[in-house]
């Protein structure tokens, strides 16, 4: 069974995919962490994110893969666990922008397809319902307010100690939504089939329990 969960920035796709993974015996697959590994891995090599030639050239020689140590995914970028580094607000930001790239999202979609036709996979991202999964059995649109999810970012940047402005990430994740909604390949969009969840006022709880509750239903 494949389950795709798809929504904006902040949602709690992660966190929800995670949790239901474990719960299911599903192997995780977060999409959007190898798309931050790719543009990490530009940013280190300080790349224009608006030079599309560039970005697409260097896509081409890049390596990133998934394995599982102790039950915990470690996303790999030319070998390196790269874990650690590709959660900061920058790298999010150059992984919105070069993900519009045709040539970036095809080397990631053809390893993302190649998870999903060998194992039981719960994948979250922005197009996986539409375009990386469309016979997925499952497929969730967890979406949620621009405030809640700026409130969620600003929380989680809090816990970690870093300094950070509410306003700023609104603005940011509001800007980011319009970025992945309006590029020209795979945008942003609720697959005709899929439910939509709005976790505003929903707990992790709530939300894992209702798409348990679907999976039982299509199963």
């Amino acid at each position: 069974m494949n389950i795709a969960i798809d929504g904006p920035a902040g949602a709690g796709k992660s966190t929800i995919a995670k949790r239901l993974a474990k719960e299911l015996g599903f192997i995780y697959v977060d999409t959007g962490a190898m798309y931050r590994a790719m543009a990490l891995y530009f940013l280190k090599h300080q790349m224009d994110a608006s030079d599309e030639e560039e970005i697409s050239r260097a896509s081409e020689a890049v390596d990133i893969s998934i394995r599982y140590q102790d039950g915990e995914q470690q996303v790999l970028l030319n070998g390196e666990n790269v874990n650690g580094k590709i959660r900061s607000e920058e790298v999010g930001n150059m992984a919105s922008s070069t993900s519009v790239y045709p040539k970036v999202r095809k080397k990631l979609v053809a390893l993302q397809q190649k998870l999903a036709a060998d194992a039981d996979v719960i994948m979250d991202g922005r197009d996986i319902g539409t375009c990386v999964l469309p016979d997925a059995e499952v497929k969730i649109y967890l979406t949620a307010s621009a405030n809640t999810r700026a409130k969620r970012r600003y929380d989680e940047l809090r816990a970690k100690g870093e300094a950070c402005d509410l306003a700023a990430i609104q603005e940011d994740i509001e800007a980011r939504d319009y970025r992945d909604m309006h590029r020209e390949e795979s945008p942003l969009r609720q697959a005709k089939d899929a439910v939509c969840l709005d976790s505003s006022d929903m707990t992790v709880e709530e939300v894992v329990e209702k798409i348990r509750s679907i999976c039982r239903e299509r199963n």
